[in-house]
């Protein structure tokens, strides 16, 4: 491979490369209100190295040469030219590479995610099932009931860190966590899985708002939270997954 002295010479080598999937990913990510406002932020692993965007600035303008390099073992490897801030997210990312092997994580300050935490507070739990776009999320079928927890917001992104560790550890099956009146973190294998994560999410986070809101259906006794499969359904997800 050719040495790569700019983002250039990225392109050239490797369209899959951070410093180019990053920021054409948060173009596409602000143009869906997913990282407005400075907001939100990005994480992808590749060849073993962990590139993060950094905080504090409009994403949409985030360039290959702004991002921040890290070990797996977080040690930073190169920061930007540029007096950038490092990502407050940047322990959070960690938390699902450590623990969840993830290859991508995506923080996202949709409203749609933002909505949903104060529709599901008292639960503090997202829950839905027999939904198409379930399947978008791997592991999980149709039938079956996926459940995101949510944890409690802070008055600084690091101090989530903890909680956020404890529901990753006490919701294993699922790629995902919501943050009260905030957002959400997910992610994926790669970053194309951690992408179809949070699309599929937020269809699901808005199917929920608008059966709500505009068909008038109680969330809490109604099909899209709980409902129990039968075995036979059960079986039928595990056969598509």
């Amino acid at each position: 491979k050719k040495e790569m002295s700019n983002n250039q010479s990225v392109v050239e080598v490797d369209r899959e490369h951070p410093k180019i999937l990053i920021p054409e990913l948060l173009k596409l990510f602000y143009s869906i209100g997913w990282v407005s406002g400075t907001g939100g932020g990005m994480s992808i692993k590749y060849q073993n190295q962990i590139y993060i965007a950094p905080s504090g600035v409009s994403k949409e303008r985030v360039e290959g040469d702004e991002l921040f390099i890290y070990t797996p073992e977080k040690e930073l490897i190169s920061r930007p030219a540029k007096q950038l801030k490092p990502s407050d997210c940047t322990p959070l990312f960690f938390a699902s590479y450590n623990l969840r092997g993830a290859g991508a994580v995506i923080h996202s300050h949709s409203m749609n995610a933002f909505l949903v935490t104060i529709l599901f507070e008292k639960k503090r739990e997202f829950r839905v099932t027999h939904m198409e776009m379930i399947k978008g999320i791997k592991g999980f079928g149709y039938h079956s009931e996926l459940i995101i927890p949510i944890i409690e917001n802070t008055a600084f992104e690091s101090e989530l860190t903890e909680s956020l560790e404890k529901a990753i550890e006490a919701y294993p099956a699922v790629p995902a966590v919501l943050v009260m009146r905030h957002g959400l973190y997910v992610w994926g294998d790669d970053w194309r899985s951690a992408k179809r994560h949070a699309e599929c999410l937020d269809y699901l986070f808005e199917a929920a708002l608008k059966m709500h809101n505009m068909l008038r259906i109680d969330i809490e006794n109604e099909k899209v939270e709980c409902q129990v499969c039968t075995e036979k359904e059960k079986k039928l997800d595990e056969k598509h997954n």
